[in-house]
Parts: structure tokens; C-alpha cells; sequence
């Protein structure tokens, strides 16, 4: 859309500035006038102001004074009109956009939110419409909201800060929250609010300096991740274990193959209290259970066979997405 604008006003500029040359080397040429004085006639006389002229003209200036007339003026109201219709456009979509947006947004359930979009929103953002899951970016820089709008992703100028500003995003009908303003303080701020507003909200956050993570864990956050100390961990890791390091990049970025990991919950359906080896047995499900997350935040890492599962656990799994969706399928079909 703003390309299109772009080229309307090249256009105007590119027309009004060669009439003005046109006009200028036309006086110049045929009457003699000065540069300024050819520069001075022509201006005066596409705009209609009604002047006198500069110095007397012959029949042939004239002549030509009259064609620059007409093209002049035709140019000037083409310019005038297109300009008008362009604000008018302009306007008009930022209007119907933003209630474009706010349909989307209350059409939203269980979705993400992610406020700001710096170098680490973006990435969740990006992360996030990876993974197909539904969420909204909160930011008031516009030309951040612009790039993330040409990514596809749904977006809300506002300040995150203001209770108002979370509610439009559905923040009651919303499951996760990610804080990625510029500064802990922000984040604090942000997190105090989001968290009063949905008490049932999973909120993490990232804390740029390594005395803000408890006031953000007191803020309401559940995860808060430092960059410098997880940095500084895969760097000392990349030179003891190599090799692991490289096996976890694979998985969380799957290195461009169909690889990924992903969470499932089992409720309290059919899926619930059997064995591993009983729902691997359903379908095409060619996935590897990691682990099993209980109720209680504890992990089983390389689960048995024989292990059982019971309502309100997780799977972590990993296989290909086609794997992974048919495994989804099974599950969902046994929690009815």
C-alpha cells in the first residue's frame, strides 16, 4: 500500500517538476527572459495567481504561454486532486484497518501476546507464527508494527503499559504472555499489570541485567531468561560438549529439516491412565517421548514403555510435524 503512494507522489513530483522546466527554457528560448525571470513567469502561471507578466510578450511567447497554460493548470488540479484522494485513502484504511485488527484480535482464544517488538520480540513473534499458534504484537514504534504487519502477523499500536491497551489484545481470553520492552523496569511494569488482569496467564520474560530476574519473578513472571548467562553457558558448553550442543541446535531449530519438538497434555479422557507402548501402538505415530512432565513440575526423562501416563501430564515428543500432527491426532481422539 505505501509503495502505491510512493509512486503517486514520484509521479506529481516528476510532472510538476518538468512543466516547470518546460515553462522555464520555453520563456528562456523564445523571449530571452533572464533564468529567474523564466522561472518566476512560469510559476506564476501554472499556479493561476493572476500576475502580471514579467516583460511584454511577442505573439510567439504568447502562443506558448497559453499551451503552458492549459498544461500547466491540468497538471497542477491533477496534482491537487490526487493528493486529496490519497489522504483520503490513506485515512480511510488506517480506519478500517484498525477495525480489521480489533475483529481479528476478539475473535482471538487461548492466544499469545507479545509486547514490544525489538530484537528479542521479534524473534518470539517469529517463533511464535512458526509454530501456526495465534498471538498479537503490542508496540508503539509503527515502523516495527509495519514489518511485523508484512510478516502476517497481527498487530496493535498502543502502549503496553495501560490496562486499556492489554484488553484490547484479549488479554482475558489470552494463555501466554511474553515481555520484551526495552527495559526491566518496563518488563516489571508491564508484567504488574498483565498479570492483575489475568491471574491465570503464563508470562515470561527476558531480564537484561541479572539483579531484575527476582523483581520480575516477583512481578508475576514464571520464566525469565537471561541472555548473558545462558550465552555465557552455551559458550562453555560448546567447547566441553560439542557435540550436545549441536544435537540441541538441531532440535530447536530442526536445521532446516521437518524435526521438531513439541508438547502434548493428556486429559482426563481415554488417553489417560495407559501406557506409552499403548498409545504409540495407535496409528502412524513415529515420534520419540523425551520426557513426561507431571502435575507436580517433575520430569521423566527417557520414559519406559511400560511407563503410565495419567490426566494432566505432558509428553515432550519429537519427530517430524506430519509424525507429530498424527500423534496430536491420537491423543485428541482419546481425550474425548
Amino acid at each position: 500500500m505505501e509503495r502505491r503512494y510512493l509512486r503517486r507522489v514520484i509521479l506529481l513530483a516528476g510532472l510538476l517538476l518538468f512543466t516547470l522546466c518546460a515553462g522555464t527554457v520555453g520563456f528562456r528560448v523564445i523571449e530571452g527572459y533572464p533564468l529567474f525571470d523564466a522561472f518566476y513567469m512560469t510559476l506564476i502561471t501554472v499556479t493561476t495567481v493572476g500576475y502580471q507578466e514579467v516583460h511584454p510578450l511577442s505573439s510567439a511567447g504568447r502562443a506558448f504561454n497559453s499551451a503552458l497554460i492549459i498544461f500547466g493548470v491540468s497538471v497542477v488540479f491533477f496534482a491537487v486532486g490526487t493528493m486529496t484522494q490519497t489522504i483520503i485513502e490513506m485515512e480511510l484504511h488506517d480506519r478500517f484497518g484498525k477495525r480489521r485488527t480489533r475483529k481479528a484480535i476478539m475473535k482471538m482464544q487461548d492466544h499469545f501476546i507479545v509486547c514490544g517488538y525489538g530484537r528479542v520480540g521479534r524473534n518470539a513473534a517469529l517463533e511464535l507464527q512458526k509454530t501456526g499458534v495465534p498471538f498479537v504484537v503490542i508496540d508503539r514504534n509503527e515502523q516495527r508494527l509495519a514489518r511485523a504487519a508484512e510478516a502476517g502477523m497481527t498487530t496493535l499500536a498502543a502502549d503496553a503499559t495501560r490496562d486499556e491497551t492489554l484488553r484490547e489484545a484479549g488479554i482475558h481470553r489470552a494463555r501466554g504472555f511474553v515481555a520484551a520492552l526495552a527495559t526491566d523496569a518496563d518488563n516489571v511494569f508491564v508484567i504488574l499489570t498483565a498479570r492483575n488482569l489475568n491471574a491465570d496467564l503464563t508470562i515470561v520474560t527476558r531480564a537484561s541485567e541479572e539483579e531484575a530476574e527476582p523483581k520480575l519473578r516477583r512481578a508475576g513472571a514464571d520464566i525469565v531468561f537471561s541472555p548473558y548467562s545462558m550465552a555465557g553457558q552455551k559458550l562453555a558448553q560448546s567447547l566441553v560438549r560439542p557435540h550436545v550442543v549441536q544435537f540441541l541446535d538441531f532440535a530447536a531449530e530442526s536445521m532446516g529439516l521437518d524435526v521438531m519438538i513439541e508438547q502434548f497434555r493428556v486429559d482426563g479422557g481415554g488417553g489417560a491412565d495407559k501406557t506409552l507402548r499403548e498409545l504409540m501402538l495407535r496409528g502412524d505415530t513415529d515420534v520419540i517421548v523425551l520426557a513426561v512432565r507431571k502435575p507436580d513440575g517433575s520430569m521423566v526423562f527417557n520414559p519406559a514403555p511400560d511407563t503410565r501416563i495419567t490426566a494432566g501430564e505432558f509428553l515432550i515428543a519429537m519427530g517430524a510435524q506430519a509424525h507429530l500432527r498424527a500423534f496430536d491426532g491420537v491423543l485428541a481422539g482419546l481425550n474425548r
